[in-house]
C-alpha cells in the first residue's frame, strides 16, 4: 500500500492576524481600540448627555418660568384700568419677592383666562412713583392684592402667597359681585416691605400710566 504524502497546497489558510511568509499562514487578531479613540467616544457621549440636559431644562423653563418684569410690562396700565369700566386685580410686587416669583406662572395663566373681563395691574413697590398708592392701600408686605370695582374703588384685599384655587375662588366671586371668600386675610408667605419715606416721583399724571 502506497501512502501519499499530504498536499499542503490545497489547505485553506487560517486568517488569524499577522502574516508569516515562512508558514504561509495568516492570523487576524482584532487589536483593542486605541486609547485616543476611546477618549473621543467618551467625550462625544458626555457632550450628547449635556446637550439633552440643557434642552430639557430650557423647555421646562420656557413652559413654567415667567419673568415678573415682562409680565408687568404686559399688564394693563394703572390709569387705564381705572377708566375702562372693568374690575381690576392690582398686585403690588417686587422682583426680589420670592412669593411673587412663585405666583407668577399662576397669575399668567389666570390673565389668559380672565383677561377679557378683569384688568390685571402690577405695581413695583421699588418704584417710588407708586408711593401714594403704596401708602393709600397700606402695603407693608408683598405680594399684596387689591380688588377694585368697575369704578376703581377698592372692595377687598389679600396678602401673601395665594394658591391658584384661592385666586380662582376670589376672582369668580369678584366677577359675580359677591363677597370674596378669601379676602382680608394673609394666606401664605409674605415678603416684608417698608415704604420709603421720601418720594422723587414726577407730578406728571401721565407718569402713572407707565407700569414698573
Amino acid at each position: 500500500m502506497t501512502v501519499k504524502p499530504p498536499n499542503f497546497s490545497t489547505l485553506t489558510p487560517i486568517t488569524i492576524g499577522n502574516t508569516s511568509t515562512d508558514t504561509g499562514l495568516t492570523s487576524t487578531i482584532t487589536p483593542p481600540y486605541p486609547v485616543g479613540r476611546q477618549i473621543r467616544n467618551l467625550f462625544i457621549g458626555l457632550v450628547a448627555i449635556l446637550l439633552m440636559a440643557i434642552l430639557f431644562i430650557g423647555q421646562h423653563t420656557q413652559s413654567t418660568g415667567v419673568s415678573l418684569s415682562i409680565q408687568a410690562k404686559q399688564s394693563i396700565p394703572f390709569d387705564e384700568a381705572l377708566i375702562n369700566g372693568k374690575p381690576t386685580l392690582m398686585e403690588f410686587y417686587a422682583d426680589w419677592c420670592t412669593s411673587c416669583q412663585a405666583m407668577a406662572p399662576d397669575l399668567a395663566n389666570l390673565k389668559q383666562e380672565y383677561g377679557e373681563r378683569i384688568n390685571f395691574v402690577m405695581l413695583n413697590v421699588d418704584n417710588t412713583k407708586w408711593l401714594p398708592e403704596i401708602l393709600d392701600y397700606q402695603v407693608d408686605g408683598i405680594p399684596h392684592f387689591v380688588f377694585l370695582n368697575q369704578e376703581g374703588f377698592p372692595v377687598a384685599s389679600a396678602v401673601g402667597k395665594q394658591p391658584k384655587s384661592i385666586l380662582v375662588a376670589n376672582l369668580e366671586a369678584f366677577l359675580m359681585g359677591d363677597p370674596l371668600p378669601y379676602a382680608a386675610a394673609t394666606v401664605g408667605k409674605v415678603s416684608n416691605f417698608q415704604p420709603p419715606i421720601n418720594s422723587n416721583r414726577s407730578d406728571d399724571p401721565k407718569a402713572h400710566g407707565r407700569q414698573g
